[in-house]
Order: structure tokens, then sequence, then C-alpha cells
């Protein structure tokens, strides 16, 4: 099972920014290449050519110097493109910029946010009409349209890969080994779970997997992983399971429950 992030080296976070926020608590590579192995099964092709902005709000202490090329060699392994940082010390900013990273502070992040919105147009002051006619009755707010659940009805060969963004992902034929699902909402799966399932993607705590045959390569709920290197356990091997986050203390556990289906 992952360790609580306090323990991590690296912990992975979305963001509004169209990009994935990598927050680093260690910056030597080799350090990071072990916990990132751990953390997501060794797979080379885990992300999918997103971009990565690293984050060092987390680091106990500031390092004297960073291998900006090693650290990104090792990102691009894992198919994530570094583009910035943010939280960095100004001391170590000017190496940054040589290494072709923009410097992302939150004010930085905030100003170019609000140069991409629309400017304000003057509004014309109304004109009154000759005859007033009574006003019309408020238009009631129509609710917001949920996004419906991706049904998926045939099985999923390895290499492929299915996002369901918004809602939930229904799987009514199972997935093979190498196969990948994404969901931003919970991933249901009847038949055999194998390969990667993502629930939560966009950070939902609630979202959940159920599968009638658990055996994947890893899952994920809201960034928190657990990978099945060791096997998976007996409780649930082939048997119908149920995967969770809950509250252990402060963190958030991953916990992985048979379910009786009789």
């Amino acid at each position: 099972m992952s360790a609580p992030p306090a323990s991590r080296s690296i912990e992975f976070r979305n963001a509004t920014l169209g990009a994935t926020i990598a927050v680093l608590r260690e910056t030597e590579p080799a350090r990071l290449a072990d916990a990132l192995h751990m953390m997501l099964g060794g797979m080379p092709d885990f992300f999918n050519g997103e971009a990565a902005v690293l984050d060092f709000a987390a680091m106990a202490e500031a390092p004297a110097r960073i291998d900006w090329t090693g650290l990104a060699s090792l990102l691009r392994r894992y198919r994530l493109q570094p583009v910035g940082v943010r939280n960095l010390p100004p001391e170590l900013a000017a190496t940054a910029r040589q290494a072709g990273l923009a410097i992302l502070d939150d004010a930085e992040l905030r100003d170019r946010q609000a140069a991409l919105a629309p400017a304000p147009q003057p509004r014309a002051e109304p004109v009154p009409p000759v005859h007033a006619a009574p006003a019309p009755a408020p238009v009631p707010a129509q609710p917001a349209i949920q996004a419906n659940t991706l049904f998926v009805d045939r099985p999923l060969r390895s290499g492929q890969q299915v996002y369901a963004r918004g809602g939930d992902l229904v799987l009514l034929a199972g997935m093979s080994n190498g196969a990948e699902v994404i969901a931003d909402g919970s991933i249901h799966c009847y038949g055999p779970l194998r390969g990667r399932a993502l629930a939560g993607a966009q950070g939902n705590i609630a979202a959940r997997i159920v599968t009638t045959n658990f055996g994947p390569e890893l899952v994920s709920i809201a960034g928190i992983y657990r990978t099945f290197e060791q096997g998976i356990p007996e409780s649930v091997a082939g048997r119908a399971a149920h995967v969770r986050l809950s509250a252990a203390g402060t963190e958030q556990k991953l916990g992985i429950e048979s379910l009786q289906l009789d």
C-alpha cells in the first residue's frame, strides 16, 4: 500500500492549469526513481504526455543544487513533460530558467489567468422606453447538467485506454492486463478487472472502484495508489471486491474489501 503523503518523496496532484503538479520532498533523481518505481509499479508509460509543474513547497530543506537534467529525464521516462516550477527558493531560480523551466509562483499564475480572461465590455446606459411594459417574470435557473456515465460493453484489450471525464465508468465485459481505465467518478467493472484502474482522477476522494473479479496491476483513488508487484491478497484475488478511501487520522488510506454478492 502506498505510504502516507508525509513520507513520500514525490506526490502527484491535478490542477486547473491543465498540468500535473509534482509535489517534491526530494530532488535527488536516484532516490526519486526508487519512489516512482514503488508508486507506479515500474510502468514507464503511466502518464500520457501531460505537462508537469514541479512544486517545492513541501521541501523540508532547500538543496544546495538541483540536477535539473536528471530530474527532467526521470519524469520524461514516465511520460511527464516538466514545463515549470513553483515555490522554488530564489537562489535556485536562475538554474531552473537555464534548464528551460518557467518560474510559476502563485502571484504569477494569477496574473497569467487574469491576462487570459476577457476584458469587461463597457455597458451602455439603457434608454427608457416611451411606454414601459411590465417586467417579465424571472426565468428559474436551470440545474446543471450532470455528465453521463460512460458504458463500455466490450472487453478492453492490452494497450487500450478509456477515460470517463466528469463521471463514472461502467465496464460490462471487464478488461485485460495492459489496459487502463480512468474516471473522474467511480469505476464499476462487471467482469475481470486487470490492468490499471484510476478513479477520482480529479481529486474526488468519495470515488470508488467495484468489481466482480479483482486482479489489477494498479488501483488508484484521488491520486492514492496501490500496486500488486508482490501479488494480490488472497482474500480478494479473483473475487468481488470494493476499493475506497477511508480516513486514517488526518490522512486518507486506500482500503480493499471483499464483497458478498450472493
